[in-house]
């Protein structure tokens, strides 16, 4: 009898152990949602020990899963971005760190296999909620005394005192907790439709949080354009068509209602026509001002070479030319390797290869998310938000934004492949 005890005990380590093997991969991601809100170092340096636990998972289908156009088209992009160097004209350092702002996509085709067989990934949603929670909270104190930032500690340079913005950006920060106000409100319409209306009052909690963030603390100008149609577009999947259109009349009510409330909000609203008025009447440097001018020098370059483009790292090198040939005008003199558009950063380095690729890529993913579920709801938004953002930003490449695509692609999308026959 106690051999057998014995055996069923060394049986069950082993259970534990093999069970380890898969939930330690995914504690690591989960790690590495937790850290991006806060830390790039933090996050890059969490990617190692995740990429050696992955490792020692089972591996066996793994080449089949890369073939499927959801994991081929971020390597395809990744891959010609490696190519586009070869008929690139900006120096060899340029042209190499060009290639980091795609690298992280080949990161997608091993989160999809990984959450698609071990169903851990409810772990990496709640960590980044956490985290943003967290974040929120402390830009609250942060708008109350400005000194508390943590970018008055990390910053290498001289230091701006920005009421709200604990760390990074505004851009940063109005995204995350867009997405996460955003991806609430299918678990807390779940939860009322359970009865469990308590669980549901928490939610609503946080997500009434954020919103108030952005509202009275700061906002971007990108969140105020994306998020109306990200609301719609809830509405018109998981509404009925009489209550949408309500839920939509009572969200443009309320939008006028906080604009007579929020001085910060109608600040941020006025913004749009005072760089209108600053760049088209008296020729300044501006936010809208730039990115027109970011643009049309833009379709320029692509013009020149409209099938390839100018290879990876070109942009910095291109408007550098502009700028000499342009006559002493600041809005015209600036040189920049980030037009302010994902379509267009992509075209002028490869060209219309390039941007098809990167439809492809966006209308593989939102394929992906056809179906009922947090998961599908989650990995819908992440899409639909970074293809509206990016058409003011380089949302896929940048930073925070761009791995909140790949963990948000990579997560949910092999959840929602899981639930699948």
């Amino acid at each position: 009898m106690n051999g057998l005890a014995n055996e069923q005990k060394r049986v069950s380590w082993l259970a534990m152990i093999w069970a380890a093997r898969y939930r330690t991969p995914a504690r690591f991601v989960a790690l590495i949602a937790l850290l991006l809100p806060w830390s790039t170092t933090g996050l890059t340096f969490a990617l190692t020990p995740w990429l050696i636990a992955f490792a020692f998972v089972d591996l066996r289908e793994f080449p089949r899963s890369l073939l499927r156009p959801i994991c081929l088209l971020p390597i395809a992009l990744v891959v010609l971005a490696a190519v586009g160097t070869l008929w690139s004209d900006a120096p060899w350092p340029e042209r190499i760190h060009a290639i980091g702002p795609a690298a992280k996509l080949l990161v997608i085709p091993l989160l999809i296999y990984q959450f698609e067989r071990w169903p851990y990934g409810h772990w990496v949603f709640s960590a980044f909620l956490v985290s943003c929670t967290a974040l929120m909270l402390y830009s609250f104190a942060v708008a109350i005394d400005p000194s508390l930032s943590l970018k008055l500690y990390l910053s290498r340079g001289p230091y701006k005192v920005e009421s709200g913005i604990a760390v990074r950006n505004y851009i940063d920060q109005s995204q995350e907790f867009a997405l996460c106000a955003l991806a609430l409100v299918y678990p807390i319409v779940s939860l009322l439709r359970q009865g469990r209306s308590c669980s549901a009052a928490v939610l609503t909690a946080l997500v009434i949080g954020f919103l108030a963030n952005m509202i009275f603390v700061v906002v971007s100008r990108t969140a105020l354009v994306t998020l109306p149609i990200l609301v719609l577009v809830f509405a018109l999947l998981h509404l009925h068509l009489r209550t949408a259109l309500l839920a939509f009349g009572a969200m443009a009510l309320l939008a006028v209602l906080l604009l007579a409330v929020s001085p910060h909000l109608r600040i941020t609203v006025a913004k749009f026509q005072t760089d209108y008025e600053m760049s088209v009447l008296d020729g300044q440097v501006s936010g809208m001002g730039s990115r027109l001018e970011y643009w049309r020098k833009s379709l320029r370059f692509i013009a020149d070479a409209p099938l390839v483009g100018h290879g990876t790292g070109s942009i910095r090198p291109l408007f550098a030319g502009a700028a000499a040939d342009a006559q002493i005008d600041p809005l015209r003199t600036e040189i920049v390797s980030n037009p302010h558009n994902q379509t267009l950063s992509v075209a002028v380095q490869w060209g219309v290869v390039g941007v098809l690729i990167l439809y492809a890529l966006w209308f593989a993913h939102l394929l992906l998310f056809r179906g009922e579920g947090l998961a599908c709801w989650v990995g819908l938004l992440v899409v639909v938000q970074n293809m509206l953002t990016s058409l003011l930003n380089t949302h896929l490449f940048d930073f925070t934004p761009g791995w909140i695509y790949v963990l948000g692609v990579g997560v949910a999308g092999g959840m929602a492949l899981a639930k699948r026959p």
